[in-house]
Parts: structure tokens; sequence; C-alpha cells
């Protein structure tokens, strides 16, 4: 106490004597004379360490008899149950079991176009149709001779019934006849193949190859046909979520491009690793009516993975670690109104979201935990709340 008066009556005469030294620098300043105004900085450099010098000590001294002054002051949240869901963000692409493209079955000129991009069409209907080359000739000709055959064998077969004839006879007709539809069934079917039918009800997207174009099978692209009835997500999961990402999970799903955003599940997960790069797929239904959507569209997934009822989310930013590796956050514990003691609690964490980490041990429901000023508090430390989050 004897040094705080000390330096309290330093102070009032150091204000008294404010007025004289001012003019004094200013008199010394208005000499002109660089020496003395050099040695007056010094000297007044030198009465500004002391005056420091001796406000930190006044300040010590302080904190010594008020020993509230050196309570931490802190901010704290309670721990409350919530339902707590965590996503795998992962990329995928719009995909279609019917989105072909049509090859010719047949070699010739292209000489017959009958549709065009973005029209409907159904299953079975002829969409072009390519020159026979003169089978139609042949077939005709086949099938005078097919039909003079079924009368031979008709006649015969009536006479064979009479036991007129011989046996060999009636065979020999019963054979030509089977032989001769057998070459006309082979011939339409040939012919059949010169005419391009759609495989599916869908939209023809694109008209590859111009009529008049010589075509050859498996080689020539004629028509792009899509439909889009049936659209699925196609997504690549690494092997670590095997065993959580499964048929009807949760995913939500975003599309830049459409800047849309929809709900839906996962319709089917794939039952084999790719050893190449350790993934499975899975496939993310698709509403078949939005027409916006379109196959090879980019779109990025949140798939449910992990799900917890009563799950306590905590913020990252509070969590420190021991020596040990061990985890831990500050709690209060012997709270008497905005005083309490800091208390070190060892935690176990599960499963991130966001900026949030959820806590699998170590904290109870509805238990305050310190979050402003949990950098700098010590195990048993008395701290002040400021406020209650």
């Amino acid at each position: 106490m004897k040094n705080i008066y000390t330096l309290l009556l330093a102070s009032v005469l150091f204000s008294s004597c404010g007025s004289d030294k001012k003019s004094s620098v200013e008199a010394i300043i208005a000499t002109n004379d660089l020496e003395k105004i050099r040695q007056k900085h010094t000297e007044l450099e030198a009465s500004a360490h002391v005056i420091a010098t001796q406000l930190k000590e006044v300040e010590d001294a302080i904190k010594a008899l008020n020993p509230q002054s050196k309570i931490p002051l802190i901010t704290t949240f309670k721990a409350n149950e919530a339902p707590f869901k965590h996503y795998v963000e992962l990329q995928g692409n719009v995909s279609t079991n019917q989105n072909i493209v049509i090859y010719p079955e047949f070699s010739g000129v292209l000489t017959s176009v009958y549709v065009k991009e973005g029209q409907q069409v159904k299953k079975g209907q002829i969409l072009a149709k390519i020159d026979d080359g003169g089978l139609s000739q042949q077939l005709a000709q086949l099938k005078i001779q097919a039909s003079l055959a079924q009368t031979t064998y008709e006649r015969q077969d009536r006479l064979w019934q009479q036991k007129i004839g011989s046996e060999m006879q009636y065979l020999q007709a019963k054979a030509n006849y089977e032989a001769q539809t057998q070459a006309v069934n082979q011939l339409e079917q040939q012919i059949g193949k010169t005419q391009v039918r759609a495989p599916f009800s869908g939209t023809i997207d694109d008209v590859i190859t111009d009529q008049g174009s010589v075509v050859a099978p498996g080689q020539t692209p004629l028509i792009r046909i899509v439909n889009l009835d049936d659209m699925y997500i196609e997504s690549d999961v690494p092997e670590s979520y095997v065993s959580s990402i499964v048929k009807g999970k949760d995913v939500q799903v975003y599309f830049p491009v459409l800047e849309k955003k929809i709900k839906t599940k996962v319709r089917q997960s794939g039952n084999y690793i790719n050893p190449a790069n350790r993934t499975f797929k899975v496939e993310i239904a698709l509403p078949s009516k939005d027409e916006s959507i379109l196959p090879n569209l980019t779109a990025r997934l949140k798939i449910n993975d992990y799900t917890s009822e009563k799950a306590i989310l905590i913020p990252q930013s509070i969590i420190s670690e021991n020596a040990e590796g061990q985890q831990y956050v500050y709690t209060i514990t012997d709270k008497d109104g905005k005083t309490a003691k800091a208390h070190r609690t060892i935690i176990q964490t599960g499963k991130t979201q966001g900026d949030f980490i959820e806590i699998l041990s170590g904290i109870e429901n509805g238990q305050e935990i310190i979050d402003e000023g949990a950098r700098t508090v010590k195990e048993g430390q008395d701290v002040k709340i400021l406020e209650i989050k």
C-alpha cells in the first residue's frame, strides 16, 4: 500500500507540473538549438519509461488485492440430444438402360428413313428401310414353289390314306413341302432385317445416317433412340461404405447445370467391388416425368450413411488433444451463479457434419460446455460465465 500511495503522489506532482513542462518544451523548441532539443528528447523518453514501469506496478497491485480480476471470462452452451443424419458426398451421372444406337442387320443402301429427331415411336415401329437387293423377287418365286409343293403333298397324303401309291412317294412329297416352307421362312427373316424397327418405345434422339447412304451390319450407326421413363443416377461408392449405403437410403441430389434439387432414395446397391478402384456401384431413383433431366447429366449426391435419433453435436473448434492423443473439452462444475470451475472432460468423437462433430461418450445430455475461452482455461480454474447459449 505504501508503494501505491507513493505512485499516486508522483502522478499528482506530474500533473501539476505538466503545464510548466509543456512551456519548457515549447521554449526549448523555440530556441532552434538542436543540441538542447535532443537533450530534452532524451529526458522525456526516460520519464516515459519510468511512468510505464510505475503503471505496471499499480496494475499488478490491483490484481493482487482483487482476485476477481484474474478469473477468465467464458461463454458456455448446453449439450442437447437431437436427431443427426450424416451424409456422404459423391458425384454421379444420369443413366438409362434404354438409350441405344441402332445398327443395321443387313448390308445395302438406306432407301428410306421414316422418322425425324424428337419423334415419339412405339416398340416394333418401322424406322427405316434398306434395299433388299432383289430378295423380294426371290421370295415370290419360292412362295410359288412352296405352294406347288403343298398341293403335291396334300394330294399324295390323300392317296396314301387310301393305300394308293408307294410310301416313298408320300415321304418325298412331304419332305419337299417342308423344305420349301422352311426356305420361304428363312428368306422372309432375311428380308425382315431390311426393315429397321424400334426395339422399345421412346424418342428419336438423333438420325445419324442420311437416306441414300450405304450401310453395313455392326459398322454404320443409324438412329439413336432414348426412353426417359426409367432413368437413374449411377455413382461409384468407396468400399468402406458397403455396409452403410444400401437400398432405401435417403439421397439429396443437386444438378448444378439445372440448379435443381430433389430428394430420392437408393434403389439398388451393387454386390461387386471393383478391384481397380475399390468401389461399388449404386443406382439412385429419379422421377420419370421430369423432362429437364437428361442422360449423362452430372449430379452431386449426398447419401445418408448414418443416422442417430439422439446425438450430441459440438463445434470441432473447442476440442483439444493431450499428449496421449486423447480428445477433450472443458465443462463446468461447482456452478454458483455466474462463477464455476473448469473441468477437463475426455471425450470420444464420431462422424462430422460441417463444423460440428458427434460425441459418442464423455458428455451427457444437458451438460454445460465451455465455448468461448475454451483454449485459455485450465483444469480446476475458476471461471466467470458471461453468457449462456
